[in-house]
């Protein structure tokens, strides 16, 4: 039997870390979340021996850190886990360094044994899993969907209210991140643009080519991360979303493992790339050995007269 603190950084996330406390059988499991009353308890389930509210809106993760250190220090938990979310990951890799703990993140299991912790994690894009082993305590990021089903239903935890701790940076302002109506994870066509665009007015081209075959547009690293042409939520890569649609066109990207980590499950990959050399064509079903400013105006004039569009 173990005791348990969990962590969230919104009240939501509590149904699967109750879950998760619930499958360790945990003899006292404590949790901390920001949330408004009666959101927190909403989901104070009654696995939990008491659930900490923090008067707060949105913490940020050196709030959160300072809030884990005082409750780690006042239960001594064998276990503390978050959901694995940037801020939580962020708070908890705090704590985990000032006591020198391990800490594990993206875990898709996490069970006792031995004494220890052992954690499954997906590796390699999703294509393997990993078996990690520790001794305790340890700090865990976990995604709490997983143990959504094994949440128990009953609620009614102790619920104590806290103030929350004076932040150390003075935020001046904070907005969530641009996120668009696109699902690329659920798409059956994806267009994929990369490096080889040369300016952001360019990818008319591939939203042109997407409309037409009836698929979204998604990106690699470089169009996201680097110049910021798109948003987030259409990042293909391990680092950003995962897909498996019926046809990939990738236009302009090289192929990096990375990226084609989270493409390697489309049912047909055709590439455009102007460098006869670029990996891509390792993996490519279909491969086009063009300079993409020449290509998609022929490629989008075709379809359009094939579609009448």
């Amino acid at each position: 039997m173990v005791r348990v603190l969990v962590y969230a950084s919104s009240p939501a996330q509590l149904r699967g870390l109750a879950g998760l406390a619930s499958s360790l059988g945990a003899a006292e499991a404590y949790a901390v979340t920001p949330g408004a009353p009666g959101e927190v308890e909403a989901n104070a389930y009654s696995v939990f021996t008491r659930v900490y509210r923090v008067e707060a809106e949105r913490l940020t993760p050196g709030q959160l850190a300072e809030l884990l250190e005082g409750l780690y220090a006042e239960h001594q938990p064998d276990l503390v886990a978050g959901a694995a979310v940037k801020d939580c990951v962020d708070a908890g890799s705090r704590l985990a360094a000032r006591h020198n703990l391990p800490m594990f993140t993206e875990a898709a299991g996490v069970e006792l044994a031995d004494g220890g912790l052992r954690v499954r994690r997906q590796v390699l894009g999703g294509r393997a899993v990993a078996v990690l082993e520790s001794g305790l305590p340890a700090v865990v990021a976990v995604k709490p969907q997983l143990w959504e089903e094994k949440a128990p239903g009953e609620k009614g935890a102790e619920v104590v209210p806290l103030k929350p701790p004076a932040p150390v940076v003075e935020e001046e302002a904070w907005e969530p991140k641009r996120r668009e109506a696109v699902d690329i994870e659920s798409a059956d066509v994806v267009v994929g643009v990369g490096r080889g665009f040369r300016r952001r007015e360019d990818l008319a081209m591939a939203e042109e080519l997407a409309r037409l075959l009836g698929g979204v547009v998604g990106a690699s690293r470089p169009i996201v991360a680097d110049y910021g042409w798109l948003s987030e939520d259409r990042w293909i890569g391990i680092s950003g979303k995962k897909i498996r649609p019926k046809l990939y066109i990738a236009i302009g990207i090289s192929g990096a493992p990375q990226h084609m980590a989270a493409a390697m499950d489309s049912k047909i990959i055709v590439a455009v790339n102007k460098d006869k050399n670029a990996p891509i064509f390792q993996y490519a079903d279909y491969g086009v050995v063009a300079d993409l400013y020449q290509f998609l105006p022929v490629l989008v004039k075709k379809l359009r007269e094939k579609l009448g569009a």
